[in-house]
């Protein structure tokens, strides 16, 4: 058990069997009544941000989440397959608990949020940015890098992004794993 004087960013809490993880936290004592705690909760499961006030120094339930790197080796009926680079366990994480998975290729690490004491799986991260190579695009035309107009384009891993005009297939770009968005070009040497 902690209380309230023990928040901090990131701490993950057990409110109504639901996990939340604290985003932000302020202590107000106003001039007239008691203090009390202000804070901002990200729910571990569905992602939603909610705003909740406490009094000061109520006790919460505290859930130790580890964070631990997993590679992503296969897919199969049971879901995606990931091995842990130090000890080598295998294990299958579903593909709904897992952030952008459509931009996730064979090899890359994720970061795995697990449940300590049952050694569940509640999320997964892939980096903020990742690069990946253009499959398929429509041809662009000479001149048609003055407009920011955006066109549909194919990447290695099946996903469908929104590239400018000039990008051709064959070309390894970096795309933003929260979103889609296309960052840019990478240099090959």
């Amino acid at each position: 058990m902690a209380t309230t004087a023990d928040f901090r960013n990131g701490m993950c809490l057990d409110i109504d069997g639901q996990y939340y993880f604290i985003v932000e936290f302020l202590h107000v004592k106003p001039g007239k009544g008691p203090a009390f705690v202000r804070s901002k909760l990200k729910n571990v499961a569905t992602g939603r941000v909610i705003d909740k006030t406490w009094n000061s120094g109520v006790k919460v339930e505290e859930v130790r989440i580890e964070r631990r790197p997993y590679q992503y080796l296969y897919k199969d009926e049971m879901g995606l397959n990931f091995m842990h680079p130090e000890t080598f366990e295998q294990i299958s994480i579903p593909e709904a608990v897992i952030d952008g998975v459509q931009f996730l290729k064979e090899g890359d690490t994720v970061e795995a949020m697990v449940h300590a004491a049952s050694e569940t799986v509640l999320t997964c991260e892939l980096p903020a940015h990742v690069d990946l190579r253009v499959t398929y695009t429509e041809p662009g035309l000479k001149g048609d890098t003055a407009t920011n107009t955006l066109k549909p384009a194919t990447v290695e891993t099946g996903a469908e992004v929104r590239v400018p005009l000039f990008i051709s297939e064959g070309e390894l770009i970096t795309i933003d794993t929260r979103n889609g968005a296309y960052i840019g070009r990478v240099k090959e040497a």
